[in-house]
């Protein structure tokens, strides 16, 4: 079994259902946003998918570089 590392990202903006989502490090460290279904994250987080823009979070990045286990920083 390998430990997942967390990670601090940042919710930049929604665009249609999905939301973009980027590493919370200065905009010179960041790589390209990647999208993830918005209404899983509210879910996870407790705050309604409209309110997600702006927040911060921590996730789980797993072995494929996908984040999971979303929560407010």
């Amino acid at each position: 079994m390998t430990m997942s590392e967390r990670v601090t990202v940042r919710v930049l903006l929604l665009i249609g259902d999905q939301a973009e989502i980027v590493a919370d490090v200065p905009p010179e460290e960041r790589g390209a946003p990647v999208r993830y279904r918005a209404a899983e994250i509210g879910e996870a987080v407790g705050v309604p998918v409209r309110d997600l823009p702006g927040r911060l979070l921590t996730a789980d990045v797993g072995d494929d570089d996908r984040l999971s286990g979303w929560r407010l920083a």
